[in-house]
């Protein structure tokens, strides 16, 4: 475990590095309030967490969080404060990822307005360890809220890009691809309904995607099913925790998917 805990930490500290900007997304849906639940399973369908969904709204600032408790004790937490007056923009954004069902602890800040990341770890004798990073980050930094881009672009969209930070010592910046994949039909409250499906994909491109693939740590693509509508809402994501680790399935209470 220590190894593949190393081998995790040195790849992406070495993998993850700038990449040129692109255009941030315009605000299309007004974000609201909202309260809602999640659950998770397994790629065989069994329950490994609960989830919890809320959203506040002051003026133009939205403060999301998403947080899931797992049966065997895990936690984890995002929260991410944004704005949306004309385009989205990152103002803060904070994830917890703790407990047995991770292969390494994360605690990771980003404050976009100072560019200051910060992650803390624990050593073997509890020993909390500060690293921080200042850089300039792009006006597309997603962390948080990559979801809420989806609700405001059509489903015929161009595959497009955007930048995340990467819990990776200060913070490791990365582009991730977003690519319409067609629509799936899913039932909830007796009606059946048709979601986009979106893919995301890190970019490990070259001698970097080769090793990532050779030692089993290129991260796989994600998938997120986006209701359209006057009131649009992610209802499905596939992937990973944290990048690496075995797929998972979260969907809103009250969904079935096809499986």
């Amino acid at each position: 475990m220590k190894r593949r805990v190393f081998f995790v930490s040195a790849f992406f500290a070495i993998t993850f590095g700038a990449a040129a900007p692109a255009e941030p997304i315009p605000v299309k849906h007004i974000q609201r309030p909202m309260h809602r639940l999640m659950v998770t399973r397994t790629e065989a369908g069994k329950i490994i967490a609960s989830g919890e969904f809320s959203q506040v709204v002051q003026g133009d600032e939205v403060t999301m969080r998403l947080t899931n408790r797992f049966v065997d004790g895990s936690f984890d937490e995002e929260t991410t404060t944004y704005r949306q007056q004309g385009s989205f923009r990152l103002e803060r954004y904070h994830h917890i990822q703790k407990g047995p069902f991770f292969v390494k602890p994360v605690d990771f800040t980003v404050e976009a307005a100072t560019g200051i990341a910060t992650s803390r770890t624990a050593d073997k004798n509890g020993k909390i360890h500060v690293d921080s990073e200042h850089m300039a980050l792009p006006d597309d930094i997603a962390n948080g809220f990559v979801g809420t881009l989806l609700l405001n672009v059509p489903h015929n969209t161009t595959p497009f890009r955007v930048g995340l930070l990467a819990p990776v010592g200060g913070g490791r910046l990365i582009r991730i691809l977003i690519s319409p994949e067609g629509e799936q039909p899913f039932h909830t409250a007796g009606q059946t309904l048709k979601a986009t499906v979106f893919r995301i994909h890190p970019e490990l491109g070259g001698i970097v995607g080769v090793i990532a693939r050779l030692i089993g740590l290129q991260p796989k693509d994600v998938m997120v099913w986006v209701l359209e509508g006057d009131v649009p809402a992610v209802v499905r994501i596939v992937g990973q925790l944290g990048g690496y680790g075995p797929v998972v399935s979260s969907e809103l209470e009250g969904t079935s998917f096809g499986r």
